[in-house]
């Protein structure tokens, strides 16, 4: 059995959760309360107007995991008791727990030592009391299995030896050799171990500060959770054809615009965002396929086509060569390519213990809307899809994707990761908040005098208004000297507002 199937559990199998406490699993979630306060931030209740949208929970790891974990219910649109917190590479140089880690160590080195890895993440999650701790690791981890070779170098980043430029490099990419990242899962299982060990209530986030306001709908709501990560596909390309960063994306959307435009069929027009995932307004997001042919079977061939990424390019015909493969087909070779190991390799991280993937989209925004929809939504949609059949939500996160939230959001995702470059509830306005929203200060803030800070953090608070489904992040990542305690500040003021 692979690591995919003994990840994903079909709802209505022996192994289904039972439904949350006031969640019916046949239609919205309505929890009116006559009593809750529209305009307080961070409540424990919400109005039935508010929670009339919310797709039932019915995937086991999901249930599982919201019942105890307000990040969880947060990324399900579920009510909770207080915004949950974390942070983009909590883990990181301006620690100086890590950086006695990197004394020793390289970055790769403490990717694929399990225990380090393990030790990182956990030590960064209860330094800061924070209610998530993502695992240590790497974009690029990936392209060692498929067969690009590539290091960090200093002062540069990261160096792709041998860039895909044609269609047959893109062949002769391996996707057979995941199980090489099993470093990655193992490292997730010591992190949920120890923190399983510490029992329910004893969370760092539960441990820093006590929870306010009314009881929390489910439990103590403060089990820590646990995100595992993977790149996006036109991300994780544009380093593998570009040799690693790049500012124009020159070779990248070269390679792009060769190809024969891979739109979502039936979606090619769609600019209407209520209507865009329909079905996904009606049932959980978290159904499996099989799930979704059995009570759909007249729609599933069509489903079934939606969210697949598949070309005639990503096999040869009888008595073709790879080498003799027109240079139109390495885009759609790459793309599908990518997206069976990203699949796998988000099974592995979930059968160690993920409760969310984030899924990485880092220089998504180099593209423009048109491009996002020819190239890159049809192969994020599925990896993202993939995901969630294995029973957990998934965060969306890219950087400038101001004018690509719409159709960011037609992928399906759970979450979509916000940069600060807008203001959170227009960017959530134009999502018609139909997704939950992860973000978004400036991580330059965080060197702000404390009152200034103080006023940012609270200005991104009134703007989420205390809607089910606001995680507070930064826009991007803790940049290398941000003081530590200008962060210990942001997760003071969330616990207690």
């Amino acid at each position: 059995m692979s690591q995919l199937q003994k990840a994903s559990v079909v709802p209505g199998s022996d192994n289904q959760a039972e439904p949350l406490d006031g969640f019916a699993l046949d239609g919205p979630n309505r929890d009116r309360n006559p009593g809750a306060d529209p305009d307080g931030h961070n409540r424990a209740v919400t109005t039935g107007a508010q929670t009339a949208g919310l797709p039932a929970v019915n995937q086991p790891a999901a249930a599982a995991g919201a019942n105890g974990s307000r990040f969880i219910r947060a990324c399900l649109r579920l009510p909770v008791d207080r915004t949950p917190v974390w942070f983009l590479r909590q883990a990181g140089r301006y620690m100086s727990e890590y950086m006695a880690v990197r004394k020793h160590h390289s970055l790769l080195e403490i990717c694929r030592t399990p225990d380090i890895a393990a030790e990182v993440t956990i030590t960064a999650a209860e330094r800061l009391g924070v209610d998530a701790a993502i695992i240590f690791a790497d974009l690029l981890l990936p392209f060692t299995p498929m067969g690009l070779d590539f290091e960090f170098v200093a002062n540069e980043g990261p160096c792709i030896h041998s860039p895909i430029r044609t269609a047959a490099q893109a062949r002769a990419l391996r996707t057979d050799r995941t199980d090489e990242l099993l470093y990655v899962s193992r490292a997730i299982e010591k992190v949920a171990a120890h923190f399983a060990s510490k029992g329910a209530g004893s969370s760092p986030s539960a441990a820093a500060s006590p929870s306010k306001g009314a009881s929390a709908p489910q439990g103590t709501q403060d089990q820590l959770g646990i995100i595992g990560f993977c790149g996006a596909p036109f991300t994780l390309a544009s380093y593998m054809i570009e040799g690693g960063s790049s500012r124009n994306y020159i070779e990248t959307k070269k390679l792009m615009y060769a190809s024969t435009p891979a739109v979502v069929p039936g979606k090619e027009n769609c600019h209407d965002n209520e209507n865009c995932h329909s079905e996904r307004s009606e049932e959980s997001p978290h159904l499996s396929s099989a799930t979704n042919e059995s009570r759909h079977p007249e729609r599933s061939a069509a489903e079934s086509k939606d969210l697949r990424y598949l070309s005639s390019a990503s096999t040869s015909l009888p008595g073709e060569s790879a080498a003799s493969s027109p240079e139109s087909d390495a885009w759609p070779i790459l793309m599908d390519k990518l997206v069976t190991v990203l699949t796998d390799y988000a099974a592995q991280q979930v059968a160690a213990g993920a409760g969310v993937i984030q899924v990485f989209d880092s220089w998504v925004g180099a593209l423009s809307p048109t491009d996002y929809r020819a190239y890159a939504l049809a192969p994020t949609t599925t990896l993202i899809r993939n995901i969630q059949a294995l029973g957990v939500p998934v965060i969306y996160f890219g950087v400038e994707t101001a004018s690509l939230l719409p159709l960011m959001r037609e992928t399906g995702c759970d979450v979509l990761g916000l940069d600060w470059r807008t203001p959170l509830d227009q960017a959530w306005a134009t999502l018609n908040h139909r997704v939950a929203v992860q973000g978004n200060l400036d991580p330059i803030t965080l060197f702000a005098p404390e009152e200034v800070l103080h006023a940012r953090v609270a200005e991104i608070l009134s703007q989420a208004a205390g809607r089910p489904g606001h995680i507070f992040n930064l826009g991007h990542g803790i940049v290398p000297t941000t003081p530590v305690d200008a962060v210990l500040q942001v997760v003071r003021q969330i616990k207690s507002t």
